[in-house]
Order: C-alpha cells, then sequence, then structure tokens
C-alpha cells in the first residue's frame, strides 16, 4: 500500500542547499571562523555601509565558495549512468571553456601561468566525476585534497579582483590581459561546479547551454539566429562587469538576502517559531480538522521570516502532521497540507523568500510597495488551502484537537510577547521607508537584545516570560548557520549570472516573447471563434494561452531551482512575453514569481512535498499530487491579476476591484469543493464538473461571466446539497417513526 510506503530520506527530507559534510575536527574551528566572519561583515556593512559594488559583492563570493568547497561533497545520483553522462557533459563544456580562452591568449604551455591554469582544470575535471561519499563513524564526511584545493581556488578568482582592483576597473578598464582571462575561465568553471554541488545538475545545465547559445548564434535557426560572441569576449562580460557572475541576482544576495536569511536563523534560535506554532494552536485548533489549520496558520507566520520552503516544511511539519494523523486525515493529505501552506511562506511578506528584494530591485519601486501588494495574493493561496482542508475535514467527519491540548492565546502572548517586538519593528522600519538591510540589522540586534527578557524577569522575581537566552555560543552557532544557509543561494546566483549575462549580448528574451505571441494568437483566435455569445473577448483568450504556456515554462524551468535565482531568471526571460500583451510590469514579474513557486509541489523535485511525505510516511508523489492540488490558486492568483491588475492595486477602481475579489473568492471556493468533492454533502460527478468550470471561468473578472458562472457555481452546490440533506432527513424521520412504532 502507498500509504505505508516510506519514501527514501535522500529525496525526501534533505535539502540539496543544507546538506553540508561534517568537516574534521582540525577544519571544524576554520571553518567556523569563516562562517562566523561572514555573518559578522555582513551584519556590520548593514548597520554601517556596504563597499563599493563589486568590492562587496566580490568579498562575499570569495569567502562564500571557500565554503562551498569544504561543506559540499560531489552531487549522488539515482543512477550511476545519470552520473556519468552528466560528468561527461560538464568536462567536455570545461573542456571547451578553458581551450578556447587558452588558445585564445598570448600564453604558452611552457610559462607557469598556463601550467597552473591547465593543472586547475584537470582537478576540477576529477572532482566532476560521480563517486561515492565517505563518512567516518562520527557522521564526518571525509574531505578529499583536492577540495581543498578547489577552495583555494573558489576563493581565488573573486581575490583576484579585490586585490587588482585599481588597475583592473580605473588604470586599464575596458582592457583585460591574459591572466584576466585565464581568471575568468576558471570562475566561470568553478562557479558551475559549485552551484552542481550545492544544487544538483538542472542550474548549471542550462547556464552552461546558454553559453554554448551566446557562441553558436551564427549557425542557428533564423528564430533563434545572432551573430555570436567569443568566449573571451562572454568572459569579459560575465566576469569583469556587473552583468554576469557580479550582477543583480549576487548583489541582491549580498545586501539584501544574506541580513534577512541571518536575521530568520537568529529569530528561530530565540525561540519565535514556537510561539507562532503556540499562537497559531490557539487560534484554529479548536475547529474542524483542527491540526491542518494549525499547520497553515503556523506555516504562514513561519514563512515571514523564513526563506526556505523545506525548513518551513520541516520545522513546523515535525509538530503538526502527527497531529493531523492522529485526528483522522490520511499520511498523504496531511504531507501534502504542510508542503502547500509551507509553499506558500515564499509568497507572504515581508520576506517572500528574499524575491521581493530582487523584484523592487529590478522594478525600481520601493520595497514597501512590493511587500504592501504581496499581501492580497498570498491570502488568496492560504484561502485556497484553508477552504480546501475544511471541506475534507467535513467530508471525513473530523474535529478539532481536545481542549486540553489547545492553549490560551493570551498565555502564549504574555509569555513570549518580547520575541514578537523585533519582527514588528523590522516590519515598522520597512514601512518607514528604511532600507532592507538597516531594518534587518536592527531586527536582529533586537532579537538578541530581547532573548535576555527570560534572565531579566527571573532576576525580577518574574517567570513569565519564555524563550531562549542567545548567550555567546548560541549566537556563533546562529551565525554560522545562517552564513550556511546562504551558500547554496549564492552558487546557484552566481551562476544564474551566466543566464542575465546571455540575455543581454544576445537579446534572446525578446524572441522566445515573439514566439509565445504568435503561437498564443493563433491559439486565442480559434477559440474566439467558439465563443459565439461573446462572453470573453478575443484579446482575453489569447492572453490565457500566453499565460498557460509561460506557466509551463516556469514550472519546468523551476525544477529544482531556488526561488531568487528562478524568479530572476524568469523576469528577463518569460516576463517580456507577458508585456507584449499589455500587461502591467509589475503584473507580469508577480505572475512568473508565482508560476515558478510550483515547482516546489509538482514533481520530479517537489522538495517541500518530498520533505513533507518523508515526515507523513507516505508516498512522496501522491503527496505532491496533492499539494498541487491544494496550492490551485497559486496557479490562477496570476490569471487573476493579469487580467484584473486592479488586484494589485495598478490603475485602481473600486467598481473593477470588487468585481475581481468576489470573482476570486468564488473561483477558489468552486475549485476546493470541486477537487474535495463535498459541500454540506458529497457532491456527484456533475456538480463537481460544474464547479470546476465555474471556478476556472471566473478567473477573467468579467461581470458577465461573474454573473453566468457564478450563479451556475451556486446552483451545482445549493441544489444536490440541499437535495441530499432533505433526503438524509426524510430517513432519519422515517427510521424514527418506525423505532416508535415498535
Amino acid at each position: 500500500m502507498s500509504e505505508t510506503k516510506t519514501p527514501d530520506p535522500a529525496t525526501t527530507i534533505t535539502d540539496p542547499e543544507t546538506d553540508f559534510r561534517h568537516p574534521p575536527a582540525w577544519l571544524a574551528p576554520f571553518v567556523t571562523l569563516m562562517a562566523v566572519g561572514l555573518s559578522g561583515f555582513h551584519f556590520y556593512t548593514a548597520g554601517f555601509g556596504v563597499l563599493s559594488e563589486t568590492l562587496h559583492r566580490a568579498t562575499h563570493l570569495s569567502v562564500s565558495m571557500a565554503l562551498l568547497f569544504l561543506l559540499f561533497g560531489r552531487p549522488r545520483y539515482r543512477h550511476i549512468w545519470t552520473g556519468w553522462i552528466l560528468a561527461a557533459f560538464f568536462i567536455a563544456s570545461y573542456s571547451l571553456i578553458a581551450w578556447s580562452t587558452f588558445a585564445a591568449t598570448d600564453l604558452t604551455f611552457s610559462q607557469p601561468v598556463s601550467l597552473a591554469f591547465w593543472g586547475a582544470v584537470v582537478l576540477i575535471f576529477i572532482r566532476a566525476v560521480p563517486g561515492r561519499r565517505t563518512e567516518d563513524s562520527s557522521g564526518s564526511r571525509s574531505i578529499p585534497f583536492l577540495d581543498y584545493v578547489l577552495a583555494g581556488l573558489g576563493a581565488g578568482f573573486s581575490l583576484y579582483l579585490i586585490i587588482n582592483f585599481q588597475e583592473i576597473f580605473v588604470t586599464r578598464v575596458a582592457q583585460p590581459i591574459d591572466i584576466d582571462f585565464l581568471w575568468g575561465a576558471l570562475a566561470i568553471i568553478l562557479v558551475t561546479e559549485g552551484a552542481r554541488r550545492a544544487l544538483g545538475p538542472s542550474l548549471p545545465v542550462i547556464g552552461i547551454l546558454f553559453l554554448l547559445y551566446a557562441v553558436a548564434g551564427p549557425y542557428l535557426p533564423d528564430t533563434l539566429a545572432h551573430r555570436g560572441f567569443s568566449i573571451t569576449r562572454i568572459i569579459n562580460h560575465l566576469y569583469l562587469g556587473t552583468e554576469g557572475i557580479y550582477g543583480v541576482a549576487l548583489g541582491v544576495i549580498a545586501t539584501f538576502v544574506f541580513h534577512f536569511v541571518l536575521f530568520g536563523v537568529v529569530a528561530q534560535a530565540s525561540g519565535l517559531g514556537n510561539v507562532f506554532i503556540g499562537l497559531a494552536t490557539a487560534a484554529a485548533g479548536r475547529f474542524s480538522g483542527g491540526p491542518a489549520k494549525v499547520s497553515i496558520v503556523a506555516s504562514s507566520m513561519f514563512g515571514m521570516i523564513s526563506g526556505s520552503t523545506v525548513a518551513n516544511t520541516v520545522t513546523t511539519g515535525s509538530l503538526t502532521i502527527p497531529l493531523m494523523k492522529r485526528v483522522g486525515f490520511r499520511s498523504r493529505f496531511a504531507g501534502a497540507v504542510e508542503a502547500s501552506a509551507s509553499a506558500g511562506g515564499q509568497i507572504t511578506p515581508p520576506i517572500m523568500g528574499a524575491a521581493a528584494f530582487v523584484m523592487a530591485e529590478t522594478l525600481g519601486i520601493p520595497y514597501v510597495q512590493v511587500i504592501l501588494i504581496a499581501a492580497l495574493p498570498a491570502a488568496m493561496h492560504y484561502l485556497s488551502v484553508l477552504v480546501s482542508v475544511h471541506l475534507e475535514a467535513k467530508r471525513l467527519g473530523l474535529g478539532g484537537l481536545p481542549k486540553e491540548e489547545i492553549p490560551r492565546a493570551r498565555d502564549i502572548f504574555a509569555s513570549g510577547w518580547h520575541l514578537l517586538v523585533p519582527p514588528v519593528v523590522m516590519i515598522a522600519l520597512l514601512l518607514m521607508r528604511y532600507t532592507p538591510f538597516l531594518a534587518a540589522f536592527w531586527g536582529i540586534v533586537l532579537v538578541v537584545v530581547m532573548s535576555y527578557f527570560p534572565l531579566i524577569s527571573r532576576l525580577l522575581g518574574k517567570s513569565t516570560t519564555s524563550g531562549t537566552i542567545l548567550t555567546t555560543p548560541k549566537l556563533i552557532d546562529a551565525f554560522e548557520t545562517g552564513a550556511k544557509f546562504t551558500l547554496g543561494i549564492t552558487a546557484t546566483c552566481a551562476c544564474v549570472g551566466f543566464i542575465l549575462g546571455t540575455v543581454t549580448l544576445t537579446g534572446i528574451g525578446f524572441k522566445l516573447s515573439a514566439a509565445v505571441l504568435t503561437v498564443a494568437t493563433t491559439l486565442g483566435g480559434i477559440v474566439d471563434a467558439l465563443d459565439v455569445f461573446n462572453i470573453v473577448d478575443e484579446r482575453s483568450f489569447i492572453l490565457f494561452f500566453a499565460l498557460v504556456f509561460t506557466a509551463l515554462a516556469c514550472i519546468l524551468m523551476g525544477c529544482g531551482i531556488p526561488t531568487v535565482p528562478l524568479y530572476i531568471i524568469l523576469s528577463a526571460i518569460v516576463a517580456p512575453a507577458l508585456y507584449d500583451f499589455g500587461v502591467p510590469l509589475l503584473a507580469t514579474h508577480f505572475a512568473v514569481f508565482y508560476f515558478g513557486l510550483l515547482s516546489d509541489l509538482t514533481p520530479p523535485l517537489a522538495l517541500a512535498a518530498f520533505a513533507a511525505a518523508g515526515l507523513a510516511k507516505s508516498d512522496p508523489m501522491a503527496t505532491a499530487a496533492i499539494g498541487f492540488r491544494l496550492s490551485i490558486a497559486k496557479l490562477l492568483v496570476p490569471f487573476m491579476f493579469v487580467y484584473t491588475p486592479g488586484l494589485l492595486f495598478i490603475g485602481f477602481e473600486p467598481i473593477e476591484f470588487t468585481v475581481a475579489l468576489i470573482s476570486g473568492i468564488l473561483s477558489i471556493t468552486f475549485l476546493a469543493a470541486g477537487s474535495i468533492g463535498y459541500v454540506t454533502a458529497q457532491l456527484g460527478r456533475l456538480s463537481r464538473t460544474v464547479l470546476l468550470l465555474s471556478g476556472i471561468c471566473l478567473i477573467f473578472g468579467s461581470p458577465l461571466a461573474l454573473a453566468l458562472f457564478g450563479v451556475a457555481g451556486i446552483a451545482a452546490i445549493v441544489v444536490p446539497s440541499w437535495k441530499k440533506q432533505e433526503d438524509y432527513e426524510n430517513s432519519a424521520t422515517s427510521l424514527s417513526n418506525e423505532r416508535s412504532l415498535k
């Protein structure tokens, strides 16, 4: 039975971004020193000012790459032949980059610099070959000697820019020399290898394919062709400028994301997560299907400070999933609820998986505007999950938690109010238009200060407050953990620079937009011809198909890529396709962001669903399928605010906004009811079909569609339920009469 199937831990609970090696005893203090130093550097610059753009990013990447090669081993593959195929692909790509660079310079094999260069490339080749990871009796994975060399090289290509900053960027700007190209080639190869280790092959393969596209432009079909660029021109663009490795993606990590990840880790260490779970239990535990609703509320609150869907799933799910199973939910449904709710944390202000900072930077709008706009779409996602959970609980006849297991909200608040002060102050600073990193700086300071309130309370003879006092060892551990948690995202964002650099060089984004426009226009015209009552105009049909293709591209590209780099890629490549239809730029960016995040719940790399399945001991694919169904609003909400930008407060009109909001709520409700198959009674197939179709049609936000399909949906809900309820009451009355006669 699939219900009792235990997933492979390697593919369920382990997040590839945090699957660290434990360094040997002699190395551990140095790793701690580097990680704490990196966090300390960012903490200091957040409060007292960052360095110049390139220096700040290079400093961050230098330490991060050294730590990455020490803490991440070669990735595992389910099938050895997959590993060998990917190894061959990467080695061939590295060879092309290395040889093309060497051939374009004046160096020869007899020169020490060229020998060192080829020696470094050979070392990378050796470590690219798949192999087994070994662990000693304490669980520490051995670190091969070659990884120490790669750690030095990983730090070296950024240190080269830091040490020679004046010469490269001032004295001989735009006039690179041979040694610049060799370090640039190593940078591209090492960033690719680092991203492969931290995340797997998905993004590195995409990055290399984009580089190959930049080279092979003259040999491609007309729709994709361009004039082509040499390897040295590509290296100059990616390594010695701010359009590639040290571009906006890495810049956002080094100036915004790191600080908020560090805040989340420090806040969690102080006990804030327990306060969130306690408040969620007090608010929702007593209702039907109580633990599932606790999961939704707790995950939404935890998601406000967490940038990781998997961390959210594991933290809250370890408590809520066993409770859901205990009250009667199936294992797969319990895991799916937790995964879907945790995935919502990525779209919940103020942090939104850190993508909000990138969006504000990319669009050139205030950060506070992004998080205020994001509140309503996030609420719609949680409404979808909540309605589905409620109907499933009613269908199964499940109750809430026992009264004795539900804490009082005032007791939780009385003991943990001091832990809520830092996030409240941080959000207030953001709303007051202070810079995000300064808000994070004061948030971290306040977390540390407020953590000492239990000690102060005890000294004053009171013991009402709770939490963990952040002593120096605990703070060092939090700073080390915060730095480690950013390594994977740093490597992937540096790799994303390949894609962004290629887009700016070749203009591929416009070519893809033109292709989507052509196909969507053809299909939209066909469907419009079938709309004899003219319920929806032709442009809406064309836009619908453009959104469908965009959603598919976003979900496929999102497989295994974290939130921030995923959004950066999609906004550069896919968003222009929607903008060509006249959709406001802010709406297009929100749309691709939401579409891409569905990859957390869709196979084959549904990390949130697989993590939840590991905790629930359920089938991971079944859990992912149910989680996707529960998160259907996350798929439909982008359609809503693309058709009605007023939902994002773009060109706000009260009547239009009200119609769109009612349509959205009814659409979510109908889809949830049709998916679960229950309202006040079990629904038949016809009623479920009508509800599903009504829910889909309501996304257009048209008053006519709202009137027609809203009435049809309500009729499908009320009539069957009323009839079944009437039959039940008649049956109960007849049974009662028979008993009285006897």
